[in-house]
C-alpha cells in the first residue's frame, strides 16, 4: 500500500538520539523536531521546565518525571534536568488515518500494542504489518518500546511505510474505532474461539499484549471478541512478533480467497 502523504519519517541512520539541556530541549520542540519522549527530573523547575512543558502538551509529546540517577546514565552531557528522546517515526491521529484507509477504498486491518516493549518485536511486528495489508499500529504514550533508530532498523524500514498511531489511551482508542465500525480483536492464550474461526475480512483491530502479562484486563473486557493461536504439545509460549506474523497472514489469506 503506497504510503500517505503525511510528513515523511527522517533517516534512521543517525546516532545522535538524545537532546540534554533545557533551551536545546525548547529549540527543537519549536523547530518542530520529532520527540519520542522527553524525561524531567522530579524536582526540576523554572520558567524553562514551564514552557517544556506546555509545548510538550501542544505538541503531544509525553513528559515523564525520573529521579537524577537516571537521566545522568543517559548522558554526560550537563542536561539541567531535562533529556529529549528523538523519534524516528512520524506519528499520526488515528481517526484522520482511519478516514484515509477508508477513502482508498480499503477494509482497515490495524494493530493495537498494549505493552509490547522490546523495539526489535516492534520492528518485526511492523515488518508483519507491511507484509500482510495491515494500514496502521496504534500505540500508546507510554509503556511501548521507544520507536527510535533501532526499531526503524529492526524492521527494515517498515515502519516508515506504515502509519504509526501514538494515543494517550488505548481504552479511548478502542472507542474511536468501535465508533468508526472496526471490531476490536484480542489475542489471549486461553481464549476459547481460535484464530481460524475469527473473520478478519471485516473492518478489525487486532491487540497484542505484554508477553509475560497479555492483554490487560480491561482492555480484553472491552474487546469485541478474544481468539488463541492453535499450537500442538504443550509449549505454549509464542513470541509477541511471530504470534502477530501468524495472526496477520490467517487475516491476509482471508481477504485474498473471500
Amino acid at each position: 500500500m503506497e504510503k500517505k502523504a503525511f510528513k515523511k519519517s527522517p533517516s534512521y541512520l543517525s546516532k545522535k538520539n538524545i537532546i540534554a539541556g533545557r533551551n536545546p530541549v525548547i529549540e527543537a520542540l519549536k523547530a518542530g523536531q520529532l520527540i519520542d519522549k522527553i524525561l524531567l527530573f522530579t524536582n526540576a523547575s523554572g520558567d524553562a521546565i514551564f514552557e517544556i512543558r506546555n509545548l510538550a502538551k501542544e505538541k503531544n509529546v509525553p513528559v515523564q518525571h525520573v529521579p537524577a540517577e537516571k537521566l545522568n546514565k543517559l548522558t554526560n552531557v550537563q542536561h539541567q534536568g531535562v533529556v529529549a528522546f528523538k523519534s524516528s517515526v512520524v506519528y499520526q491521529d488515528l481517526q484522520q488515518v482511519i478516514d484515509w484507509v477508508l477513502s482508498q477504498g480499503e477494509t482497515p486491518l490495524f494493530l493495537m500494542m498494549d505493552g509490547v516493549t522490546d523495539v526489535r518485536n516492534i520492528g518485526a511486528i511492523a515488518r508483519s504489518a507491511v507484509c500482510c495489508g495491515a494500514q496502521a499500529i496504534i500505540i500508546p504514550d507510554k509503556g511501548v518500546g521507544a520507536l527510535n533508530e533501532d526499531a526503524v532498523k529492526s524492521s527494515a524500514g517498515a515502519l516508515e511505510l506504515v502509519q504509526v498511531c501514538r494515543v494517550n489511551s488505548l481504552l479511548k482508542a478502542l472507542d474511536t474505532l468501535h465508533l468508526n465500525g472496526i471490531k476490536v480483536f484480542t489475542s489471549e492464550m486461553k481464549a476459547a474461539k481460535k484464530l481460524f474461526d475469527v473473520n478478519f475480512t471485516e473492518p478489525c483491530c487486532v491487540v497484542m499484549g505484554n508477553e509475560e502479562l497479555g492483554v490487560q484486563t480491561y482492555m480484553s473486557k472491552a474487546a469485541d471478541d478474544r481468539f488463541s493461536i492453535p499450537m500442538k504439545g504443550t509449549f505454549d509460549s509464542l513470541n509477541v512478533s511471530v504470534a502477530t506474523g501468524i495472526i496477520l497472514y490467517e487475516a491476509l489469506k482471508q481477504r485474498i480467497t473471500a
